[in-house]
């Protein structure tokens, strides 16, 4: 199985002995068992925030799972806030977890964020690895229920057993999601390599260390 300690013990980004963390994980899992525990987890984070394409920072002090859960629910967050949230939550009920990164191709993003970024390719979405029966489950609460339902996507479901990625097809049989490029696995948030990526793939956001501002009436 080896070594498993340092996805069980806090660190900058997965802080996962933060009182906050601590508390929201013990509310939500309570006495259930591990897997159903992690179920747990993954749908209430899935759910807390809605998903937005728009948050993104550029400040490596951003990305802490305690801070995006003192987040208000209408502020939303972004892959790799939610996947921190749920790794953390999952670290302080004793479940080891960890991130994973990947480039996905976006075939269903809105003109406006394509245009912002100058391409469909979604560069370093993040998403969660929890140690369940044994082996490495792979769990993305990114999508949020209602946001699916305005794409034409059944929600992504975790049953703790089965890796929950993307959906590779929306509900009419077309394509929704690619994975292109894999960065691997991270007791945390790879941050330089983070944004030599996006330094590489969006020179205009990265030359001002600002994301692109959403449209009215999107975040």
């Amino acid at each position: 199985m080896g070594d498993l300690s340092a996805y069980l013990r806090p660190n900058r980004h997965v802080d996962s002995g933060h009182p906050g963390i601590v508390a929201f994980a013990r509310a939500v899992a309570g006495d259930l068992p591990a897997r159903a525990a992690a179920v747990a987890l993954h749908d209430v984070v899935r759910e807390r925030l809605h998903y937005t394409p728009w948050r993104v920072s550029f400040a490596e002090e951003d990305y802490r799972a305690s801070a995006v859960l003192m987040r208000e629910p209408g502020e939303g967050g972004h892959c790799i806030d939610k996947a921190l949230l749920l790794a953390a939550a999952a670290r302080a009920i004793g479940i080891p977890a960890r991130m994973h990164y990947a480039n996905v191709r976006n075939h269903v993003g809105t003109a406006r964020l394509v245009e912002a970024l100058g391409t469909d390719l979604m560069v370093f979405h993040g998403y969660t690895e929890m140690h369940l029966g044994g082996r490495w489950v792979a769990a993305t609460p990114a999508f949020n229920r209602s946001l699916c339902e305005r794409l034409g996507v059944a929600p992504l479901e975790f049953d703790g057993v089965h890796d929950s990625i993307f959906q590779e097809n929306d509900g009419k049989g077309g394509r929704f999601m690619e994975y292109v490029t894999d960065h691997g696995v991270f007791e945390g948030v790879p941050f330089s390599l983070m944004i030599a990526q996006w330094e590489t793939h969006y020179p205009h956001l990265a030359l001002h260390r600002r994301w692109a501002d959403p449209p009215d009436g999107e975040r």
